[in-house]
Protein backbone atom coordinates (compact mmCIF):
# COMPACT_ATOMS: atom_id res chain seq x y z
CA UNK A 1 0.00 0.00 0.00
CA UNK A 2 1.45 3.42 -0.81
CA UNK A 3 1.38 5.74 2.15
CA UNK A 4 -0.38 8.92 1.53
CA UNK A 5 1.98 10.83 3.77
CA UNK A 6 5.07 9.87 1.34
CA UNK A 7 4.95 12.81 -1.02
CA UNK A 8 3.89 15.56 1.77
CA UNK A 9 7.60 14.06 3.53
CA UNK A 10 9.53 14.27 0.73
CA UNK A 11 8.17 17.87 -0.04
CA UNK A 12 9.42 18.82 3.31
CA UNK A 13 12.55 17.15 3.38
CA UNK A 14 13.37 18.42 -0.36
CA UNK A 15 11.87 22.14 0.80
CA UNK A 16 14.48 22.15 3.93
CA UNK A 17 17.20 20.84 2.26
CA UNK A 18 17.49 23.19 -1.16
CA UNK A 19 17.14 26.05 1.73
CA UNK A 20 19.81 25.38 3.82
CA UNK A 21 21.90 25.04 0.74
CA UNK A 22 21.04 28.55 -0.43
CA UNK A 23 21.44 30.17 3.25
CA UNK A 24 24.72 27.69 4.29
CA UNK A 25 27.75 30.43 3.46
CA UNK A 26 25.83 32.65 5.19
CA UNK A 27 24.79 30.82 8.35
CA UNK A 28 28.26 29.12 8.83
CA UNK A 29 29.48 32.67 8.62
CA UNK A 30 26.81 34.27 11.51
CA UNK A 31 27.45 31.00 13.36
CA UNK A 32 30.60 29.53 13.62
CA UNK A 33 29.87 28.29 17.31
CA UNK A 34 26.31 29.02 17.65
CA UNK A 35 26.59 27.71 21.48
CA UNK A 36 29.02 30.52 22.32
CA UNK A 37 30.01 30.17 26.26
CA UNK A 38 26.36 29.39 26.99
CA UNK A 39 26.58 28.17 30.29
CA UNK A 40 23.35 26.30 30.12
CA UNK A 41 24.33 24.27 26.79
CA UNK A 42 28.11 24.09 27.71
CA UNK A 43 26.67 22.35 31.03
CA UNK A 44 24.07 20.19 29.09
CA UNK A 45 26.85 18.78 26.28
CA UNK A 46 29.73 18.25 28.99
CA UNK A 47 26.48 16.27 31.12
CA UNK A 48 25.22 14.31 28.20
CA UNK A 49 29.02 13.37 27.18
CA UNK A 50 29.80 12.20 31.07
CA UNK A 51 26.50 10.23 30.96
CA UNK A 52 27.13 8.19 27.32
CA UNK A 53 31.00 7.78 28.05
CA UNK A 54 29.99 6.32 31.65
CA UNK A 55 27.71 3.81 29.98
CA UNK A 56 30.15 2.86 27.36
CA UNK A 57 32.47 0.36 28.05
CA UNK A 58 34.70 1.77 24.95
CA UNK A 59 34.89 4.40 23.28
CA UNK A 60 31.57 6.10 22.49
CA UNK A 61 30.19 6.82 19.64
CA UNK A 62 27.60 9.45 18.71
CA UNK A 63 25.91 11.37 15.95
CA UNK A 64 25.06 15.13 15.69
CA UNK A 65 21.88 15.10 13.80
CA UNK A 66 21.15 18.58 12.08
CA UNK A 67 25.09 19.36 12.25
CA UNK A 68 25.20 22.51 10.21
CA UNK A 69 28.27 24.09 10.41
CA UNK A 70 29.97 21.29 12.90
CA UNK A 71 30.86 23.36 15.84
CA UNK A 72 28.58 21.12 17.78
CA UNK A 73 30.28 17.79 16.83
CA UNK A 74 33.61 19.71 17.29
CA UNK A 75 32.34 19.92 21.15
CA UNK A 76 31.17 16.45 21.35
CA UNK A 77 34.66 15.23 20.09
CA UNK A 78 36.30 17.35 22.50
CA UNK A 79 34.63 15.88 25.05
CA UNK A 80 36.20 12.56 24.28
CA UNK A 81 32.87 11.12 22.48
CA UNK A 82 33.59 10.03 19.12
CA UNK A 83 30.96 11.72 17.15
CA UNK A 84 30.39 12.44 13.49
CA UNK A 85 27.95 14.93 11.42
CA UNK A 86 24.83 14.10 9.79
CA UNK A 87 22.96 17.23 8.02
CA UNK A 88 20.24 17.42 5.30
CA UNK A 89 21.81 20.13 3.47
CA UNK A 90 24.77 18.93 1.34
CA UNK A 91 26.48 22.66 1.23
CA UNK A 92 26.24 22.63 5.19
CA UNK A 93 28.00 19.47 5.09
CA UNK A 94 31.27 20.76 2.62
CA UNK A 95 31.68 24.00 5.05
CA UNK A 96 31.50 21.41 7.72
CA UNK A 97 34.25 19.10 6.33
CA UNK A 98 36.10 22.45 5.54
CA UNK A 99 36.34 23.91 8.84
CA UNK A 100 36.90 20.43 10.61
CA UNK A 101 38.82 18.29 8.45
CA UNK A 102 39.62 15.94 11.16
CA UNK A 103 36.27 14.91 11.31
CA UNK A 104 33.69 12.98 9.57
CA UNK A 105 30.42 14.68 8.29
CA UNK A 106 27.86 13.12 5.78
CA UNK A 107 24.67 14.00 4.09
CA UNK A 108 21.58 12.14 5.46
CA UNK A 109 18.12 12.83 6.70
CA UNK A 110 17.02 12.28 10.32
CA UNK A 111 13.65 10.80 8.37
CA UNK A 112 15.60 7.59 7.19
CA UNK A 113 19.09 7.48 9.03
CA UNK A 114 21.97 5.90 7.40
CA UNK A 115 23.28 4.42 10.68
CA UNK A 116 22.85 0.48 11.38
CA UNK A 117 20.46 -0.50 14.40
CA UNK A 118 21.48 -0.33 17.95
CA UNK A 119 25.08 1.21 17.06
CA UNK A 120 25.14 4.55 18.82
CA UNK A 121 26.27 5.60 22.36
CA UNK A 122 24.18 8.98 21.87
CA UNK A 123 22.56 10.80 19.63
CA UNK A 124 22.06 14.67 19.94
CA UNK A 125 20.27 17.21 17.95
CA UNK A 126 20.28 20.52 18.49
CA UNK A 127 17.65 23.05 16.94
CA UNK A 128 17.17 20.44 13.72
CA UNK A 129 13.88 19.02 15.06
CA UNK A 130 12.14 22.29 15.36
CA UNK A 131 11.83 21.52 10.92
CA UNK A 132 9.91 18.46 11.31
CA UNK A 133 6.12 18.47 11.18
CA UNK A 134 3.99 17.02 13.85
CA UNK A 135 2.79 14.40 11.51
CA UNK A 136 6.67 13.37 10.99
CA UNK A 137 8.01 13.66 14.36
CA UNK A 138 7.11 9.88 15.88
CA UNK A 139 9.17 8.42 13.07
CA UNK A 140 12.37 10.45 13.24
CA UNK A 141 12.20 9.55 17.17
CA UNK A 142 11.19 5.92 15.85
CA UNK A 143 14.76 6.26 14.28
CA UNK A 144 16.35 7.67 16.91
CA UNK A 145 15.14 4.96 19.07
CA UNK A 146 16.08 2.41 16.30
CA UNK A 147 19.99 3.44 16.22
CA UNK A 148 20.45 3.80 19.92
CA UNK A 149 21.78 1.25 21.71
CA UNK A 150 19.89 -0.14 24.68
CA UNK A 151 21.22 2.18 27.75
CA UNK A 152 22.04 5.01 25.05
CA UNK A 153 21.02 8.76 25.22
CA UNK A 154 19.94 11.43 23.16
CA UNK A 155 19.47 15.04 23.96
CA UNK A 156 17.53 17.71 22.03
CA UNK A 157 17.44 21.51 22.01
CA UNK A 158 14.26 23.51 20.68
CA UNK A 159 12.81 27.08 20.94
CA UNK A 160 10.10 26.42 23.07
CA UNK A 161 6.51 27.76 22.31
CA UNK A 162 2.71 26.71 22.45
CA UNK A 163 2.53 24.74 19.06
CA UNK A 164 3.78 27.78 16.94
CA UNK A 165 4.22 27.20 13.39
CA UNK A 166 6.37 29.89 11.51
CA UNK A 167 7.17 29.84 7.80
CA UNK A 168 9.71 31.69 6.64
CA UNK A 169 9.77 32.65 2.59
CA UNK A 170 14.06 34.86 2.77
CA UNK A 171 16.81 34.62 4.83
CA UNK A 172 19.99 36.07 4.12
CA UNK A 173 18.94 37.69 1.29
CA UNK A 174 18.04 34.38 -0.17
CA UNK A 175 14.27 33.18 -1.49
CA UNK A 176 14.00 30.34 0.56
CA UNK A 177 10.83 27.87 1.98
CA UNK A 178 11.82 26.66 5.38
CA UNK A 179 9.36 25.59 7.62
CA UNK A 180 9.69 25.95 11.81
CA UNK A 181 7.69 23.98 14.28
CA UNK A 182 8.00 25.06 17.95
CA UNK A 183 6.34 23.29 20.95
CA UNK A 184 6.40 23.10 24.50
CA UNK A 185 8.97 20.96 26.14
CA UNK A 186 5.59 18.85 27.97
CA UNK A 187 4.42 18.02 24.21
CA UNK A 188 7.87 17.11 23.12
CA UNK A 189 8.24 14.72 26.08
CA UNK A 190 5.05 12.94 25.35
CA UNK A 191 6.74 12.29 21.96
CA UNK A 192 9.69 11.12 23.32
CA UNK A 193 8.27 8.80 25.70
CA UNK A 194 5.61 7.39 23.61
CA UNK A 195 8.88 6.66 20.80
CA UNK A 196 9.96 4.63 23.85
CA UNK A 197 12.60 7.62 24.85
CA UNK A 198 11.89 8.44 28.65
CA UNK A 199 12.69 11.46 30.10
CA UNK A 200 16.12 11.37 32.13
CA UNK A 201 16.42 15.37 32.40
CA UNK A 202 14.68 19.00 31.29
CA UNK A 203 16.02 22.45 31.36
CA UNK A 204 14.16 25.80 30.21
CA UNK A 205 16.57 28.41 29.85
CA UNK A 206 14.32 32.18 29.27
CA UNK A 207 15.62 34.15 26.47
CA UNK A 208 18.31 35.49 26.40
CA UNK A 209 19.92 39.02 24.30
CA UNK A 210 17.58 38.89 20.60
CA UNK A 211 16.49 35.73 21.37
CA UNK A 212 12.27 35.49 21.24
CA UNK A 213 11.67 32.10 22.98
CA UNK A 214 12.97 30.17 25.82
CA UNK A 215 15.27 27.23 25.00
CA UNK A 216 14.27 24.19 25.98
CA UNK A 217 16.68 21.24 26.20
CA UNK A 218 15.36 17.37 26.89
CA UNK A 219 18.18 14.54 28.07
CA UNK A 220 15.63 11.02 27.29
CA UNK A 221 17.74 7.43 26.87
CA UNK A 222 16.57 4.27 25.89
CA UNK A 223 15.84 1.68 28.64
CA UNK A 224 18.29 -1.05 28.95
CA UNK A 225 17.93 -4.45 27.56
CA UNK A 226 16.28 -6.56 30.25
CA UNK A 227 18.42 -9.11 31.54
Amino acid sequence: MTDPNADLTADFIEATRSSYDAIAPAYSAEHPDGLGEGPVETGLLTAFAELVRTATAGEAQVADIGSGPGYVTARLNALGLRAFGIDISPHMVALAREAHPQLRFQVGSMTSLDVPDGTLDGLIALYSTIHIPDADLPGVLAEFHRVLRPGGYVLLGFQAAEDEHLHLSERYGQDISLDYYFRTPARVASFLTRAGLPLYAEVLRKPQDEEKRPRAFILAYKPPAAD
